[in-house]
């Protein structure tokens, strides 16, 4: 029988949707790397729980599910816009996870890595689906396979090759929580005092230091590789930053020692996240494409700022950076407030 949703029972179900949006956005966010299309996901999530005519006999269940098919179907048309990608591709960061559960800590806590993404992204959406919810939410494979569509064997099918990829692509010596913190705070320390004996001790020999971009901000063509060539961009760009007002907040960044650049006026430049491993620092990862930091409030003009500390390290006398990927043309004054 189809019973009627009366405004008493579409309250109970806005109440219910809100209880649960945290657990949906951070699996959506977890299967999709991207703010703006997990919230998207949850946003039709409760569209379609608020349309229909039925209540389910677990509203968790229901919900996860749904969000789960939804974020599978943006996944599958994201890997052909990905693959048109410019340059690396990264995860959106994230500042706070609004998920807790302290049952699962440590697994939400690491799914919520940039490096776990990237490594995320070598599953096939199904494949990423039943690891997520598996292995990060414990759910039970009935649930699973009532989201996914696939029987419950096939699922635990799916859950053993996505735990092999992963296992294969993980570091076999990975630093723990509190060893990456606090090298991490050596770290910005040394960086914010221009101390590059400081930095090179702390960074494996063959660092690299790789930004997302989008071919719409700022990046070092190719990339940063070694302590030496890190350690100079570090030394030869930061001061003109910090001269021009730019201002370092170090933070976790999904989970993960990082940081937040902003420049004078508070809006968001880029976020850093480090990579540790064996007690070294062996990834610098940095997004900068600002369709990437819209989430996190305002956005500086990336390529204004290059130039205006361009001109304080010649007036600095400062030493030549490593090569810049070259800037767009200006673009026509009535089409500027609409670049990114």
């Amino acid at each position: 029988m189809v019973m009627a949703v009366s405004a008493g029972t579409r309250v109970s179900r806005a109440e219910e949707f809100e209880r649960l949006r945290p657990l949906l956005f951070s699996l959506a966010y977890r299967l999709l790397g991207s703010v703006s299309e997990a919230e998207d996901a949850v946003q039709e999530t409760w569209l379609r729980y608020d349309l229909s005519a039925t209540r389910p006999a677990s509203t968790r269940a229901f919900l996860s599910a749904t969000v789960t098919r939804i974020s599978i179907d943006v996944l599958r048309s994201a890997r052909v816009r990905r693959e048109e990608y410019v340059g690396p591709w990264f995860p959106e960061p994230l500042l706070t996870d609004p998920y807790q559960d302290p049952e699962h800590a440590a697994e939400l806590a690491d799914s919520l890595s940039t490096a776990s993404l990237l490594l995320l992204e070598r599953l096939s959406p199904l494949e990423r689906a039943v690891f997520v919810l598996r292995e990060v939410f414990a759910f039970g494979f009935p649930e699973i396979a009532a989201a996914v569509g696939r029987s419950e064997s096939a699922c635990r099918q799916l859950a053993v090759r996505a735990r092999r990829h992963m296992r294969a692509g993980r570091p076999r010596f990975e630093a723990d929580r509190r060893e990456r913190e606090e090298l991490a705070a050596r770290f910005f320390d040394a960086l914010r005092h221009g101390d590059v004996d400081g930095l090179r001790d702390l960074l494996a020999a063959d660092v690299r230091m790789v930004a997302d971009s989008g071919g719409k901000a700022p990046r070092w063509s190719g990339g940063l590789f070694g302590a030496d060539q890190v350690c100079h961009m570090l030394a030869v760009l930061l001061p003109p930053f910090a001269a021009v007002g730019g201002v370092m907040e170090p933070r976790q960044v999904n989970g993960d020692a990082g940081a937040v650049f902003r420049d004078r006026d508070g809006k968001v430049v880029n976020t850093w996240t480090l990579d540790v491993l064996d007690g070294r620092i062996q990834a610098i990862r940095t997004v900068t494409n600002p369709d990437k930091l819209a989430h996190l409030g305002p956005v500086a003009d990336a390529w204004a700022l290059l130039r205006e500390a361009h001109r304080a390290r010649l007036d600095a006398g400062f030493q030549d950076p490593p090569a810049l990927s070259t800037p767009p043309e200006p673009a026509p004054e009535a089409d500027q407030e609409n670049r990114t």
